[in-house]
C-alpha cells in the first residue's frame, strides 16, 4: 500500500479530536495539547508545556490523582462523573480517560470530556419518553374523565339552589374544583396533538421579546428581566406559538423559583460543536442557536432534578408538573434539545435549536444526542 505523501503531523491529529486531549511524557510534563484542551484549561499549549498543568486543579483534585495512578501503574485508566475542580473556582463532571503510548519512553494520553455532553443522550432519551408518556396519559384522562365532570359539576349547580347555607358553600367548592380540574384536563389535550407543525423562519429575539412583555405585565410583574442577546443571530425554523407556549413556560418556572425582586435573564448565543442524529435517520444537525432562561432560586431538590422534564414531577407546591414536560415536547417537535444545570448559585434551562439553512430545511423530532465530530 502506498504511503501517504504529505501524513498530517501529531498535533493537526490532534485538533482533529473534539475532545480536550493531552499528551504527556515520561515526567507527567505536558508534550501537546490540542485546540480543544486549550480551551478547556484556559491555557495555551506553550503555557501549558512552560508551567505544567498541575496547578490548574485544586488542591486534592481526582484528576491529579487518576493521571498520577496511571504514570505509576502502566495501565490506562477510564473514571466516569469525575468532580474536576479548578483552582480558578470553576466546577464541572467529565469523564476522565487515561490511555498509555507505548515508545522508547511511556507517554500518556490524557482526555476529557464534559458531562453536559454525555448526558445529553440520555436526557434526550428521557425527554422523548416523557413527551411520548404525556401523550399517552392526556389522551386517556380527557377521555375517561371529562366527560364525566360535566355530570357532577352539573349536580354540583342543582345544589347551589338550595336555601342550605352549608349545602350552598359545599355545592361551591364542588364547583371550584371541578373547573379546576377541567383546566388541567385542558392543559394536557395541548399534548394530544400529533400533527405536525407548520415551522417557518422566525426571529428567536421577537419572540423572546414577546415573552418578556407578557412576564412583565403579569406573573412577572415583582421581578426584573435582562436581556441579553446575540444580535446576528439567523432564523429558527420553528411554530410562533408553540416557541412562545414553550419560553413562556420556562420564565414562569422561572419566576416562580426565584425570591421577589429577583432578576430573570433571557440570553442567546451561536455555540458550535453541538450535533444530534435524528432518530432513524444518518446525517447529523447542527443546533447552534441557543436561548438561556437564567434565574437565582435555589433550583429544584436532587431527587427531582433528574426528572424535570417528565410528566407530574414538580417541588413547588400547588404544582402540575405538566410545564417543563410541555417545554420538553415542544423542543423536540423542532428537532432541539433542552438542559438544566446549576452554576455559580444560579439556575439555566438551555434550549438549542437548529437554524434555517435553507428554505425549505425542516428538522426532525426525536433527536438522538452526539458530541461533534462524533
Amino acid at each position: 500500500m502506498a504511503g501517504v505523501a504529505n501524513p498530517p503531523s501529531a498535533i493537526e491529529l490532534l485538533n482533529a479530536l473534539p475532545a480536550p486531549t493531552l499528551v504527556l511524557d515520561g515526567e507527567g510534563e505536558v508534550l501537546l495539547a490540542n485546540a480543544s484542551a486549550e480551551a478547556f484549561l484556559n491555557q495555551s499549549q506553550p503555557h501549558l508545556v512552560e508551567r505544567g498543568w498541575r496547578a490548574l486543579f485544586a488542591s486534592g483534585s481526582p484528576v491529579v490523582a487518576l493521571i498520577d495512578e496511571a504514570r505509576r501503574t502502566g495501565q490506562g485508566v477510564q473514571a466516569y462523573d469525575v468532580p474536576v475542580a479548578f483552582a480558578s473556582g470553576r466546577e464541572l463532571a467529565c469523564d476522565l480517560l487515561v490511555g498509555q503510548v507505548q515508545l522508547p519512553e511511556r507517554w500518556l494520553t490524557v482526555s476529557f470530556q464534559p458531562r453536559a455532553v454525555t448526558a445529553l443522550v440520555d436526557r434526550q432519551l428521557g425527554q422523548s419518553a416523557a413527551a411520548r408518556t404525556v401523550v399517552g396519559a392526556a389522551a386517556m384522562l380527557a377521555h375517561e374523565i371529562k366527560n364525566p365532570l360535566s355530570g357532577i359539576r352539573g349536580a354540583a349547580q342543582l345544589l347551589q339552589d338550595t336555601d342550605d347555607q352549608g349545602t350552598r358553600e359545599l355545592a361551591d367548592l364542588i364547583v371550584s374544583e371541578v373547573d379546576r380540574v377541567r383546566a388541567l384536563i385542558d392543559r394536557m389535550e395541548g399534548f394530544t396533538d400529533e400533527r405536525p407543525r407548520r415551522l417557518v423562519p422566525e426571529n428567536i429575539h421577537a419572540i423572546l421579546s414577546h415573552v418578556r412583555r407578557l412576564a412583565e405585565t403579569g406573573f412577572g410583574r415583582d421581578h426584573v428581566f435582562a436581556e441579553t442577546y446575540d444580535p446576528s443571530l439567523p432564523p429558527v425554523l420553528g411554530d410562533r406559538d408553540a416557541l412562545i407556549q414553550a419560553m413562556l413556560n420556562l420564565v414562569k418556572n422561572a419566576v416562580e423559583a426565584s425570591p421577589p425582586g429577583g432578576t430573570i435573564t433571557l440570553k442567546t448565543a451561536y455555540r458550535t460543536g453541538i450535533r444530534v442524529r435524528p432518530a432513524g435517520a444518518s446525517a447529523r444537525v447542527s443546533l447552534p442557536l441557543e436561548i438561556a432562561v437564567i434565574d437565582e432560586g435555589e433550583g429544584p431538590p436532587a431527587h427531582v432534578a433528574e426528572h424535570l422534564f417528565e410528566p407530574f414531577v414538580t417541588s413547588k407546591r400547588g404544582g402540575s408538573g405538566l410545564g417543563l414536560a410541555l417545554v420538553a415536547k415542544v423542543v423536540s417537535d423542532h428537532g432541539g434539545v433542552v438542559e438544566f444545570d446549576r452554576r455559580h448559585g444560579r439556575t439555566y434551562f438551555r434550549v438549542r435549536l437548529p437554524v434555517v439553512s435553507t428554505p425549505n430545511a425542516a428538522p426532525t423530532a426525536a433527536p438522538v444526542a452526539e458530541p461533534a465530530g462524533a
